[in-house]
Formats: structure tokens, C-alpha cells, sequence
């Protein structure tokens, strides 16, 4: 990889393509106090985010041999209230170099700008699904 640039840490280790939100540990035991209608919610919410960020970054990403797209994958966890979008198998390592770059690969990240969409729709698609869902 490039001098001095690393991908982030966790989910998919094999790849190295990740990224980490920190207190959503602390968020998901909350939800998990919230009554059931609001826990469905939620899964949908995440469900559907997972599934959009997904969908943009195939869009996106090198398409060479197609690999890259047959692998993107997405794992839920905490009942369906965590999502983890990312390239999981082993032989996918290489998903880092085409995301972050190296000496002789510019960096083409696809699954970066994909989960910064979502961060800026996530809010609004929370709040219409609650409010149609508590007849708001």
C-alpha cells in the first residue's frame, strides 16, 4: 500500500476493507430496550442501508474480472441490528489495494464514498420509518 496510509481496522480482517463505528455497541444494548415495533425498525433501517451501500459500491467498483463484485458481501449480527459490508474471503485481500491505492495503483475507492452516501441518508430513512411506523 501507499507510504503512510492504512485501511481501517476490523470486520472484514482478510481484506482489510472496514470501517468501525464507535459506541455502537453501547447504541445496540439501547435497542435492544426499545419496545419490539422499534427493534423492527431498526433491522429494516440497517437492513435496507446494508443492502444500498452494497448496491452503490458494485456500481463502483473494478470490474477486471469480476471477482470484486461476485465477493462484496454483506454479515449481519446483534439480531440483525449491526450490518458489515465488505469483501470477507480471503482471496479478496486485494480489494484493499483497488480501495486505498499503492505505488503503481491510484486509488479507486468504491466503498468508501458508498458508506459516506448512506451516513448522510441513514438519519432521514430512520426518521420516516419511525414516524410511519408510530402512525406519525
Amino acid at each position: 500500500m501507499a507510504r503512510g496510509r492504512r485501511p481501517p481496522a476490523g470486520g472484514g480482517a482478510r481484506s482489510g476493507l472496514t470501517v468501525q463505528v464507535h459506541g455502537l455497541e453501547r447504541l445496540v444494548e439501547r435497542l435492544r430496550e426499545m419496545p419490539d415495533e422499534i427493534q423492527t425498525v431498526m433491522r429494516r433501517v440497517v437492513r435496507e442501508s446494508a443492502i444500498d451501500v452494497q448496491r452503490e459500491t458494485l456500481l463502483n467498483v473494478r470490474k477486471d474480472t469480476g471477482k470484486l463484485q461476485r465477493t462484496l458481501d454483506i454479515r449481519y449480527t446483534n439480531d440483525g441490528l449491526k450490518a458489515e459490508v465488505g469483501w470477507f474471503e480471503r482471496d479478496s485481500f486485494y480489494a484493499a489495494f483497488q480501495e486505498f491505492g499503492t505505488k503503481s495503483i491510484p486509488a479507486r475507492p468504491a466503498l468508501g464514498p458508498a458508506i459516506e452516501g448512506e451516513r448522510n441518508r441513514i438519519r432521514d430513512r430512520l426518521i420516516a420509518e419511525l414516524n410511519q411506523a408510530l402512525g406519525e
